[in-house]
């Protein structure tokens, strides 16, 4: 899987932090706020699969594309930036070598912690 930064997503969490939408939450709440796959069904009934990607760091450009399987490391709950979500797609990027991501995700936790 060659998972490459998805840079729109990048910035569009970005412009979100400096809007203040994030929830600034601990560490260990992901597994709790993360949107479940209905969740995730849900949002997709009523925006298409760019609007999706824009809440994922990651995208394989070698899985299909309008598929949910090609996006990851998300970065919040469809409304908001979650504190937690960040801190836990920085460590698992750099459990499997993602460099140029969890670089973008260390930055983003900066911005939110600022």
């Amino acid at each position: 899987m060659a998972v490459t930064l998805n840079k729109k997503a990048l910035a569009r969490a970005r412009e979100l932090v400096k809007q203040e939408k994030i929830v600034r939450d601990e560490r260990d709440d992901w597994s709790e706020h993360a949107p479940s796959a209905s969740d995730e069904n849900r949002f997709l009934k009523t925006h298409d699969f760019a609007e999706y990607a824009l809440w994922h760091l990651g995208v394989d450009p070698d899985a299909s594309e309008d598929t949910k399987g090609r996006f990851s490391f998300p970065i919040g709950d469809f409304t908001k930036v979650h504190r937690c979500a960040v801190i836990s797609a920085e460590s698992r990027a750099g459990q499997y070598d993602h460099d140029d991501i969890e670089d973008a995700l260390k930055q983003l936790l900066e911005q939110i912690d600022g």
